[in-house]
């Protein structure tokens, strides 16, 4: 048995749904593809440690020989829905960039300890970009709505890479699409129209990137615009639109699971409010199990509850914004304000009303300007 075969035995006997080898300059032509795409995806190309350096793996590892792509099936177990309406799956799996004490964690460990073991160096940590590699690699074919999918498996799939410095036997390329010539449900799913042509995603307007990328340390502007704020719905960590739409994935959506017993407990203290007014214990015990990928300040998991909130509709939840309206952060101000706007009522334009007299922010005077312009009576 070649080292590869037992590399892939390994891989599929832990359990992932895919395993394939590429040279490690397989995927450098992904550096012209994001270049192309420079005016939406300006934020990842001038990221130091981005997919466009991830590209030439050599610049983190000047002896890498080879790149291992692993595929894992997340869809494994039922995901309640008073979760997936406000969270994507991937993140409630807690096998995208999971943590080291997890079981999934655990997983790609024991494949690194593996190679290891065979006398390999590896490094787990250079951002290949996954989805490329793992066509170039014949893990996956492409989808429309610019997710990766495994045959017979679908796209609620995640791509793990693993740089080495040994050649192996490596694998022909899938870089096709497997979607019905005509579809566009993914295209007609989302709100937003951020997948505005098959394979082409705008990012700035996808309702996961609002809700998680929006941040100081990216240089991205922080306040949700507006036309996105009523799209986003109750959701405050992803979006699975897209992927519900797609026909290839009709069968494992429509599959029974056993339930994850983590995410039925959390799914029982899990609100909205809750997250509007988020305390350490809360976060501890609520929030980081299932959102640890991208927010680590307070501030964003508000912005993303308010918006969420005032989606809902609900009047009786003006008094707890209100709570947040007199004393939070101008970010979280600002998009209380819209929240309260957006529910609208007498009681909803009073709040505002007594607010603007005492607000200080420009911003937030201006955002609560427009929500009273807007609120309905």
């Amino acid at each position: 048995m070649s080292f590869t075969e037992e590399i892939k035995n390994y891989a599929l006997d832990l359990g992932y749904c895919g395993v394939g080898c590429i040279s490690i300059d397989a995927v450098a032509d992904y550096v012209e593809i994001l270049k192309s795409r420079n005016e939406t995806y300006d934020f990842l190309i001038r990221q130091p440690q981005g997919p466009m350096k991830g590209a030439i793996p050599k610049v983190f590892m000047p002896e890498a020989k080879s790149i291992i792509v692993l595929a894992w099936d997340y869809f494994q177990k039922d995901f309640p829905k008073t979760l997936t309406e406000k969270i994507g799956r991937a993140y409630l799996s807690r096998s995208y960039h999971p943590l080291e004490n997890s079981i999934n964690g655990a997983r790609v460990k024991l494949m690194e300890k593996f190679l290891v073991s065979k006398g390999c160096k590896v490094n787990t940590n250079i951002n290949v970009p996954a989805r490329w590699a793992s066509a170039k690699a014949g893990v996956t074919t492409f989808g429309k709505n610019n997710f990766a999918y495994v045959n017979g498996v679908g796209s609620f799939i995640i791509i793990y890479t693993i740089v080495i410095d040994q050649k192996l036997d490596y694998d022909q390329p899938t870089m096709n699409c497997q979607c019905p010539q005509n579809c566009r449900a993914c295209m007609a799913a989302c709100p937003t129209a951020a997948i505005y042509e098959p394979f082409k995603l705008n990012p700035y307007k996808c309702l996961g990137f609002n809700a998680w990328m929006r941040q100081e340390k990216n240089n991205i502007p922080t306040v949700i615009p507006e036309g996105i704020r009523e799209k986003m719905g109750t959701r405050v960590h992803g979006c699975d639109l897209c992927q519900e739409a797609c026909p290839r994935n009709r069968k494992k959506l429509k599959s029974q699971f056993p339930k994850d017993q983590f995410l039925e407990k959390i799914s029982r203290n899990f609100t909205l409010i809750d997250l509007l007014h988020i305390t350490d214990d809360f976060y501890r015990k609520n929030v980081y199990p299932i959102m640890y990928n991208y927010i680590e300040d307070y501030k964003y998991f508000k912005r993303n509850a308010a918006v969420a909130i005032g989606n809902t509709g609900d009047s009786g939840m003006i008094s707890e914004l209100a709570k947040i309206l007199d004393n939070e952060d101008e970010l979280v101000r600002i998009h209380v304000a819209w929240a309260i706007g957006h529910i609208g009522g007498k009681k909803a334009k009073q709040v505002l009303l007594n607010r603007l007299d005492e607000e200080q922010s420009i911003a937030t005077k201006q955002e609560i300007i427009s929500a009273l312009n807007n609120c309905s009576v």
